[in-house]
């Protein structure tokens, strides 16, 4: 048999466990799993020593075009995404203008086809004046499901009270993804809070019960209308453990960074460098989504990659703006819990290969598995580097991740039987793939 790309040798993550095997590519495909000493191939990598892991995806990405190209655009999103071993990366809609029109759409359809490095989906914005027209904007190609601000948002993409946020869910079928703070606690106790006041209050601001109170009054709203929901960036024990009794109607996201950052020790660290929404909270939290990813209620994690000026995030707090890079760093840090004994590598492939694939509706992605796309993620667990700002892709040219020690890294991306990434280096030009999503 002749093969496009055969990759040999290598320790496969299958659903049905870990084992050598060589795999058989073609057209963009998985053929084969047992590839002979006889075939051939245009390509052939040996994998030996290597994890070949199904393609890793970063569902939660601010990719800033259209808008911003001094802190980041598609082009240099996903190519900072394949130097960090992901296959396929959703956007963000808060960009300027929104995506929460068919005009942008199609706008941001052609521009990832021209410049994507990787496989690329994005998200609807949900608002009061497009919520009429959700339903058919969800079903444009590449629309991986429609993103509510229900707290932490400006301008038109806040939908913060029930009565909107149930004509959003009445609209269209597929499942809806939460930015769950609840804006009225919010905005009333920001008047506790001050300019210049030590980092660490933006935990205290944006507290436990503005968080927990949003993913009650979200789940409360699925269950009157029916329309599962996607929990993103779920930071405290209080909704971890509750939502334990609604997984029939939710799914939950968890952040590496809240895997990772603990405060109020980042703060003091890191400064405004720190300052995300939901904000990174204290060990009890950090400890509550470690024992959620073992038990199983977490069913993805994510990055929520949204690059700032540096010299604003330098500024006093309230002043300085909320985020952190991470999708070029989120693979290392995940390998390194793996390696720490927090977490398996299949459950690593569970939680950013199988579940997005199952959530977010990718029927031939996720796993190993012939008939399936031909992503892979190709990850050396014994190779020790040093997270560094000058290897970061983005323009914005920084992470809160500068000089930490990792175990393990990825060594190759491979998207649709291209290979993206190897040894650090890009090859090839961006493919412009648009993920195909189910109806």
């Amino acid at each position: 048999m002749h093969y496009d790309l055969i990759l040999k040798n290598g320790i496969c993550i299958f659903p049905w466990g870990e084992e050598k095997a060589s795999i058989g590519i073609k057209n963009g495909r998985i053929l084969s799993l047992t590839v002979g000493t006889h075939d051939e191939a245009d390509q052939v990598i040996d994998a030996q020593g290597l994890h070949v892991l199904p393609g890793l995806m970063d569902c939660h990405v601010h990719f800033r075009e259209p808008g911003n190209a001094l802190v980041e655009t598609i082009e240099t999103g996903t190519k900072a995404a394949a130097l960090g071993g992901l296959t396929t990366v959703f956007d963000m809609p808060n960009t300027n203008p929104a995506t929460a029109d068919l005009e942008t759409v199609q706008w941001k359809q052609k521009r990832a086809s021209e410049t994507s490095w990787i496989n690329f989906g994005f998200y609807i914005g949900a608002t009061r004046e497009n919520t009429k027209d959700l339903a058919s904007l969800e079903s444009q190609q590449g629309v991986c499901g429609i993103k509510v601000y229900a707290g932490s948002s400006t301008g038109s993409l806040m939908v913060e009270d029930d009565a909107s946020l149930e004509q959003v869910m009445l609209r269209g079928h597929r499942r809806v993804c939460y930015h769950a703070e609840d804006e009225y606690r919010l905005q009333e106790r920001k008047k506790l809070f001050c300019e210049g006041m030590p980092y660490e209050n933006h935990s205290k601001w944006r507290d436990e019960e503005c968080a927990f109170l949003g993913t009650r009054r979200i789940i409360a709203l699925a269950r009157k209308t029916g329309r599962p929901a996607h929990i993103l960036h779920t930071t405290t024990q209080e909704e971890l453990e509750w939502l334990v009794d609604h997984k029939d109607i939710a799914t939950v996201e968890v952040l590496a960074n809240h895997l990772t950052q603990i405060g109020p020790e980042c703060y003091e660290r890191l400064g405004g460098f720190a300052v995300m929404n939901p904000p990174i909270r204290d060990q009890r939290h950090y400890d509550a989504c470690w024992e959620a990813i073992r038990n199983g209620v977490v069913d993805v994690v994510s990055s929520d990659h949204a690059p700032h000026d540096p010299t604003l995030k330098a500024k006093p707090w309230l002043c300085c703006p909320s985020g952190m890079l991470g999708v070029q760093t989120i693979v290392p840090l995940m390998l390194n819990h793996v390696n720490e004994g927090r977490l398996s590598l299949s459950r690593l492939a569970d939680v950013m290969a199988a579940n997005p694939a199952r959530i977010y509706g990718m029927p031939t992605k996720g796993r190993i598995q012939v008939g399936y796309d031909a992503d892979f993620t190709l990850v050396d667990m014994g190779k020790q580097r040093r997270i560094t700002n000058d290897w970061i892709a983005s323009p914005a040219g920084w992470t809160p991740y500068d000089q930490v020690k990792v175990k393990g890294w990825p060594m190759v991306t491979i998207v649709k039987g291209c290979v993206v990434m190897q040894n650090d280096e890009m090859l090839g030009t961006p493919k412009g793939q648009l993920v195909n999503f189910l109806p």
